[in-house]
């Protein structure tokens, strides 16, 4: 049982084994110069499934299907200004991590500063309305006496041991 049991474990690490001898990966674009256009332009489009990465980083099916297309246009010989051209007649201005500043896209560039002065305006004017409230509104003579006695007995616990 030992033997099969060390026969096993000798094969498993031989296999280990070979996974580290593994060759250097290769390109997938035949020219490297392809490629590197290649991840230059993906790397300043957004990937429309995640949204949040780059198409060069991404590795849903789209982002895939999308780089396949920019190597086409490459290979086909469009520039790289014809290639951002093509990605935003087709998907828009949402495509581009940085979205040209113009009408249709001022929400893009400035919503986020607009939402933060909004949110610290409102702050602002809900506190200075709370010391008003406090301020305007004194303790009645029943609450006074009532906070009085509290204090007291705090005090007076707080001299026992």
């Amino acid at each position: 049982m030992k033997r099969w049991l060390m026969i096993l474990l000798l094969a498993l690490a031989g296999v280990g084994w070979h996974g580290l001898h593994a060759g250097e990966a290769r390109p997938r674009a035949e020219n490297e110069l392809t490629e590197k256009r290649l991840v230059a332009i993906s790397s300043e489009l957004r990937c429309l499934v995640c949204q949040n990465e780059s198409l060069a980083g991404s590795n849903a099916e789209l982002a895939v299907d999308l780089r396949r297309e920019i190597r086409t246009l490459i290979n086909d010989g469009k520039s790289d200004t014809e290639i951002m051209e093509f990605m935003v007649s087709r998907y828009g201005d949402f495509v581009r991590y940085r979205p040209p500043l113009k009408g249709t896209t001022l929400l893009l560039w400035f919503g986020p500063g607009l939402l933060f002065v909004a949110g610290l305006l409102a702050l602002v004017l809900y506190l200075r309305r709370r010391d008003r409230a406090i301020k305007d509104a004194p303790l009645t003579a029943d609450e006074q006496r009532r906070a009085e006695a509290l204090l007291q007995d705090q005090d007076s616990r707080q001299g026992q041991p």
